[in-house]
């Protein structure tokens, strides 16, 4: 049954939600650092903080019972991303492939290091400037726990930039 309404992203409580746990763990949501990376994992408990609302689509959806049982869309960059842009209007929150001067506190910043062929790291941006730079744009990230991180510190090959636009609620 498709969404009947959206609602908004709350901005803040995901970006609280980054700051509290950016140098800790929360012990409702299992750590993968030791078993591939837990920076998608955060992401997404960031993501679930402003948005309340998981999709339990087995495969395709986003969501987390416990360790073994979760979406791969929460704690992988590639699923995550397609997950957030999808075009199938289904539960859960929604967003775009951007630029960097539309991101907001909130989004999500997806890197390609120079080892990797594909995307594999999620921040979550916790204060942009004005207008947004590489520079004044700072996240808060696991796998190399960091709170306001200047985005131009990290060294990669390539990076996007997600704009969440809201919440498919029933």
């Amino acid at each position: 049954m498709p969404p009947n309404m959206v609602l908004p992203y709350d901005r803040r409580a995901a970006v609280e939600y980054a700051h509290r746990w950016a140098y800790g763990r929360n012990p409702e949501f299992y750590d993968y650092e030791e078993i591939g990376g837990d920076c998608t994992n955060f992401a997404s408990q960031c993501l679930y903080a402003g948005s309340r609302i998981m999709n339990f689509t087995p495969t395709y959806g986003w969501y987390y019972i416990d360790a073994n049982h979760k979406s791969p869309s929460w704690t992988g960059v590639p699923y995550f991303y397609n997950f957030i842009t999808r075009a199938e209007l289904n539960l859960g929150p929604f967003g775009v492939d951007t630029e960097l001067v539309y991101l907001l506190p909130g989004d999500f910043v997806q890197l390609r290091f120079a080892d990797h062929e594909i995307f594999s790291h999620t921040p979550i941006v916790v204060e942009t400037g004005q207008p947004p730079t590489l520079q004044n744009t700072l996240v808060a990230a696991h796998s190399i726990n960091a709170d306001w991180r200047p985005l131009d510190s990290y060294v990669f090959e390539e990076i996007r930039f997600l704009h969440i636009l809201g919440v498919h609620a029933p």
